[in-house]
C-alpha cells in the first residue's frame, strides 16, 4: 500500500465525516433503506420479463407496504 492509498482513504473520511461522526452520536445507518431496496431487488429478480408494469408496481406495494 502506498501514499495514494493512503491519501484515497484520507479524503474519503474528509468528504464524509460528517456522516461519520453522527453514527457515533445518533447510532444511525441506512441499513433499514438498504434492506428495504434489497428486498425489491429479489422481488424484481422473481418476476423477471413482467409485461404488466401496473400489476407489478400493485404487488410490490402489497407485498412491501
Amino acid at each position: 500500500y502506498g501514499y495514494d492509498t493512503f491519501t484515497t482513504v484520507a479524503n474519503s473520511i474528509e468528504n464524509h465525516y460528517e456522516r461519520i461522526l453522527n453514527f457515533f452520536v445518533n447510532r444511525s445507518t441506512n441499513a433499514a433503506a438498504e434492506a428495504f431496496n434489497a428486498k425489491i431487488k429479489a422481488f424484481r429478480a422473481s418476476f423477471r420479463g413482467v409485461v404488466d408494469m401496473s400489476f407489478f408496481l400493485f404487488r410490490l406495494a402489497k407485498v412491501y407496504a
